[in-house]
């Protein structure tokens, strides 16, 4: 038996029908994982509070609450969507909560619930903010679980705890540190890079060279929220470089497109 259940997670993306994860009733599909032990560090497997609820009730019913229809709330955020659908390379960048990771995060799913991807990968930079938190025990998704814990929020928005569960596992939905980047071609899948100001230019020029056949990238960032030296952060300089191109798209968002509570564009115009 571990033989086998090892064969099958070494499956490979481009092998997985992903149309299986969805269908018309929401019903999700493939054999239930068991309960994931809570008496070690968050990780996305581990089921949330506030699904506790949802988790009683039927599984057709429970996938299908996640099945929502995302609309911009701002001219935009509508650019952002729009972009995100028609180039292979889109760098999004604006202020605190102007939605750009979430819609990013949806477009993803989308673009696999069509089976126009096979997969999708998230990245972010390791980097606290400003607090050193030391050595994280675990393996590397517990290691970087606590760093990518805002992309697994918007995932769990739009898919049930069970396809998460399930794509995590499967690899449908993978996790890839920027540091084993390097030599990769990322074919067939759509691509969020997050949090993109605190990559240099170093390693956004090294990122964004690994959009393969058949696959979206978009890097979402706030120039001016670097936690690396200003002169280190290589967002802007990327992002003035890509306007240049016709086959990339740069959507600044502002103020007036912040969708949080209404304090938050104030405060960013006066902090």
């Amino acid at each position: 038996m571990g033989k086998r259940n090892a064969a099958k997670r070494m499956k490979t993306a481009s092998e997985v029908n992903t149309s299986a994860w969805f269908e018309e009733t929401g019903r999700v599909r493939g054999p239930r994982l068991q309960a994931i032990d809570g008496g070690r560090s968050w990780h996305p497997d581990d089921a949330d509070q506030k699904y506790k609820r949802a988790a009683t009730a039927p599984e057709g019913d429970r996938a299908q609450r996640y099945q929502k229809n995302v609309k911009p709330r701002s001219e935009n955020q509508a650019r952002l969507m729009e972009a995100m659908d028609e180039y292979a390379l889109v760098a999004a960048l604006g202020p605190a909560g102007t939605g750009k990771t979430y819609l990013a995060i949806c477009k993803a799913v989308e673009a696999l619930q069509k089976g126009k991807v096979s997969r999708i990968i998230l990245s972010r930079p390791a980097v606290e903010a400003g607090e050193q938190i030391g050595f994280l025990p675990g393996a590397m998704e517990d290691k970087l679980a606590p760093y990518l814990r805002p992309l697994y929020d918007a995932l769990s928005d739009r898919l049930s705890p069970g396809q998460l569960k399930h794509m995590l596992a499967e690899g449908v939905i993978e996790i890839a540190p920027i540091g084993f980047m390097r030599g990769r071609t990322l074919n067939n899948a759509f691509i969020v890079i997050d949090e993109a100001q605190n990559c240099t230019y170093t390693q956004l020029k090294m990122l964004l060279t690994r959009l393969g056949w058949h696959s979206t990238m978009v890097i979402t960032g706030d120039p001016a929220q670097s936690d690396l030296l200003p002169e280190f952060s290589g967002l802007a300089n990327a992002a003035e470089r890509l306007e240049k191109l016709e086959g990339a798209a740069v959507v600044k968002l502002e103020g007036q497109d912040v969708v949080r509570h209404p304090l938050v564009a104030d405060m960013l115009s006066v902090l």
